[in-house]
């Protein structure tokens, strides 16, 4: 494990919320390395902060205190402008609603942050040609969010994830609105897509099914990472 390259890596990171006359530790001193090609599951009872954990590492929120470092860079304290790029060239992010641009159609979704970031080295039309194929959008393209099942709408929010060929890519509940057929599916394509383009995967979930199918399960209470159970150490070592 020790020779795999880190990608993510958070230093004694707390995150800490105002409630009425008391403070919340969100996230309470966490310290986690996540390695290049994993597929981390973040797992925990509802308030037990793993998506405040999740935001903080992709860049979505900022700690009270410590450091987030992404493939040697610290995020934590760059500019809003500078932080922007840097996550639009290095993170996808996939949430349980897929905000989705309602007068766009899943082309034109797709395609969003490919025009607010430009990878020199990047061909768009080549890796968007591998995404529509590996997630079965090709008759759907030119449809309205409108015309899409649940499915289909996180299918494309998969593919505005991974247009940009992120290093990490971040998905919070990304199955939470789906019937298990789907959130399968769903899971399954994340993961087809995540060894076709070599991307590491962190995901929030409630779902054990899905959990049992990552490398590695990281389990939160009260803020902080109370264990951590390797899946599939063969492929960890």
């Amino acid at each position: 494990m020790e020779d795999r390259r880190v990608v993510v890596e958070t230093v004694d990171l707390i995150r800490q919320y105002k409630q009425y006359d008391s403070v919340v530790n969100a996230v309470d001193r966490v310290n986690l390395r996540v390695y290049e090609g994993e597929f981390v599951a973040i797992i925990g009872a509802s308030g037990s902060g793993k998506s405040t954990l999740l935001h903080l590492m992709a860049g979505l929120d900022r700690p009270n205190s410590g450091k987030v470092i992404i493939r040697s860079r610290e995020i934590t304290d760059m500019p809003s402008d500078e932080l922007a790029r840097f996550r639009g060239n290095h993170i996808g992010m996939v949430f349980q609603s897929h905000n989705l641009i309602p007068q766009f159609t899943a082309l034109e979704n797709i395609l969003v942050p490919t025009l607010m970031c430009n990878k020199e080295d990047v061909t768009y039309e080549e890796n968007l040609k591998k995404l529509v194929a590996s997630l079965g959008l090709a008759d759907r393209l030119h449809h309205l969010p409108s015309e899409l099942s649940g499915g289909q709408m996180q299918r494309v929010a998969i593919a505005r994830a991974l247009i940009n060929l992120p290093l990490v890519v971040f998905a919070d509940e990304p199955t939470g609105n789906l019937d298990r057929e789907n959130a399968d599916e769903v899971l399954q394509l994340l993961l087809e897509t995540k060894e076709l383009l070599g991307q590491t995967l962190i995901m929030v979930t409630h779902d054990m099914e899905i959990a049992k199918r990552a490398d590695r399960i990281l389990r939160m209470d009260n803020g902080k990472i109370i264990s951590s159970k390797t899946n599939k150490r063969e492929n960890l070592e």
